[in-house]
């Protein structure tokens, strides 16, 4: 017995030297020391013929002990049938410089696929590797030519981008959807990266082309759920809804697609195709739930673009609303929605805060009482009761850690502070919240961090500092008549200072929602004439192109700013939508 334990202890801790010794010649490798790697890996071979082979064969080329690694492949050539080794061979004739006879080889790799198409797989991946892009695509041809159940579409489809062709990889990634459907989200996400670097439009036009003459020529409600993806890729919320309704004709299943679909139109502002979309929601759902949801951000639209007049009107939806669908965790965002109105739309902060501490008697789940909970403490910040806003505040922080409205509910935390006027305590929040996984929130993070940095390095007592905190507090509130007078003064009393571009930013966005435009374009262009380094460079260009483009209807004045956004600001948060109108007016995407 003992000496049966003593051989398993032996066993165990050759096993574990030998483990050792693999992953040290794997970090050789790394490290480019070959000869050390190779000293292991012999070792390793000889007593054991299967393992590291490639790596063995690998560190011989970067030695360039070509002999060696003939020697090596011609001794492996009897015990293996697999075809990859003739490539290896003719690489290292290829690295001699020996072309003629590296094609050779090459040329009797592909042969073998004429024995069993199934070696084009791994030959057309160890070609790959090598980056002979032409003999990878002749070994995925012949095997699927040969064996037309394999289908090494994907694979081709990548090697044409590689090679510049994208109007044929953009095909064969079509075909392989369309032909694979589990595989359609990697194609998706292929497409999205040429998206990303496509600098002239040229290639979201050819997606566009190709997906529209397939709709065409096929029945097939694929391509049509193709073409949605395609135009909310390009934010065209109006176009993918027409492809929704007809994927739902033929696929009531994919009602759901259409809020969605309505719901980023509202995140995107796109109001006018929201409202369509949403209307269509209402007009084909007796889903109670779905319903609500419509009507949530329906009012939610109306709220952002109505004047006083129209609030009574709003209220009294909202109410009607309420009473329709009752008080039950299934209407909460009603509810939330309409405590948010009372309190900055018709300044009933009392009734708001009622209306959530009843729901939250609900019973809800923790994500439902944080929703609560969030807007309970954005009230009591209307109210200017920051210490019970920031105890809301970190509960939703603590109850829902690492999640989205957990990060949201840190940053309210930090504005909360700023507002106290407790700038310290800010800047040392903000400082965390600047690596936020959320970009949104990360950016106004490094906003309000080098508000805070900058002024407080220049005044001591903060005085522009304190003067801001109140005029935001009061933009906060709704009540922008004052917070535009507020931040006038500041751009009086405290010109030159560093406060000033952060102002004159402020001072534009009201003058924009006021649509007084030219005002709106003059302090932007206070801030591109006189704070070239400065960090609302990009939100003064995209806003004004935004202005002349929306408002004013001057292409010709929008044109520039946004190619000013695209070629300077490749960073912003507005880049993406700056580049698409850009391409737009200059013509890039007609068909």
């Amino acid at each position: 017995m003992l000496q049966k334990i003593a051989f398993f202890i032996l066993f165990l801790s050759s096993f574990w030297v030998s483990a050792q010794n693999e992953q040290l010649a794997f970090n050789y490798i790394d490290a480019g020391e070959y000869e050390k790697a190779v000293t292991i890996l012999e070792e390793v071979y000889s007593k054991n013929k299967h393992l590291y082979l490639d790596k063995l064969l690998y560190c011989y080329q970067q030695l360039q002990q070509y002999e060696k690694a003939l020697k090596f492949i011609n001794e492996l050539k009897p015990k293996n049938s697999n075809p990859t080794l003739l490539v290896e061979e003719g690489y290292i004739y290829q690295l001699q410089k020996k072309q003629s006879e590296a094609d050779k080889k090459y040329q009797e790799a592909l042969n073998e696929i004429d024995k069993n198409a199934n070696f084009a797989y791994n030959l057309g991946s160890i070609f790959e590797r090598k980056v002979l892009l032409e003999w990878a695509l002749k070994a995925y041809e012949k095997g699927q030519k040969l064996n037309p159940n394999l289908n090494f579409d994907y694979q081709t489809a990548m090697i044409q981008g590689q090679l510049g062709n994208l109007e044929v990889m953009l095909n064969k990634l079509l075909d392989y959807g369309f032909n694979t459907p589990d595989g359609t989200p990697m194609v998706q996400n292929q497409l999205t990266r040429y998206l990303m670097d496509d600098s002239d439009g040229s290639f979201a036009a050819s997606i566009r082309k190709n997906l529209l003459l397939r709709t065409q020529k096929s029945q097939d409600v694929y391509w049509n759920q193709f073409l949605s993806w395609f135009f909310v890729q390009q934010k065209e919320y109006g176009k993918a809804f027409v492809q929704e309704k007809a994927v739902y004709k033929r696929n009531p299943d994919s009602f759901y697609n259409i809020v969605t679909l309505g719901s980023m139109a509202v995140e995107e502002k796109q109001f006018d195709d929201a409202k369509l979309i949403l209307e269509f929601v209402l007009e084909n759902t007796q889903d109670l739930e779905l319903q609500m949801k419509a009507h949530h951000f329906l009012l939610s639209m109306e709220m952002e673009s109505a004047t006083s007049k129209e609030h009574p009107t709003i209220d009294l939806k909202l109410q009607e609303l309420l009473k329709k669908y009752g008080i039950s965790p299934y209407s909460l965002d009603l509810q939330i929605l309409s405590a948010h109105f009372k309190t900055f739309y018709l300044n009933q902060s009392k009734l708001g805060i009622e209306l959530l501490q009843n729901a939250l008697k609900l019973p809800l789940n923790l994500r439902e009482q944080a929703e609560v909970k969030m807007e309970l403490a954005d009230i009591m910040v209307y109210d200017e009761k920051f210490n019970q806003a920031i105890l809301y505040y970190a509960q939703v922080e603590d109850n829902l850690k690492n999640d989205v409205l957990a990060h949201e509910a840190s940053l309210k935390l930090a504005k909360a502070n700023f507002y106290k006027k407790d700038f310290d305590w800010t800047l040392q929040q903000v400082k965390v919240l600047k690596q936020s996984p959320s970009l949104l929130i990360a950016n106004d993070a490094i906003e309000m961090f080098l508000l805070l940095q900058d002024n407080s390095a220049e005044d001591s007592l903060r005085v522009a500092l304190q003067a801001y905190a109140k005029a935001d507090l009061q933009l906060y509130q709704n009540k922008k008549e004052e917070a535009l007078q507020s931040f006038l003064t500041i751009l009086q009393k405290h010109k030159g200072e560093s406060i000033e571009e952060s102002t004159l930013f402020k001072v534009g966005k009201i003058y924009e929602e006021k649509k007084d435009y030219l005002k709106a374009l003059s302090f932007y262009q206070n801030i591109l004439d006189n704070y070239k380094e400065g960090i609302y460079k990009d939100e003064a260009l995209f806003f004004s192109a935004e202005i002349y483009r929306k408002y004013l209807l001057d292409n010709e004045k929008a044109k520039p700013l946004y190619e000013k956004m695209v070629l300077e600001h490749p960073d912003s948060l507005y880049y993406t939508e700056s580049r698409k109108q850009y391409r737009t007016l200059r013509g890039d995407t007609t068909i």
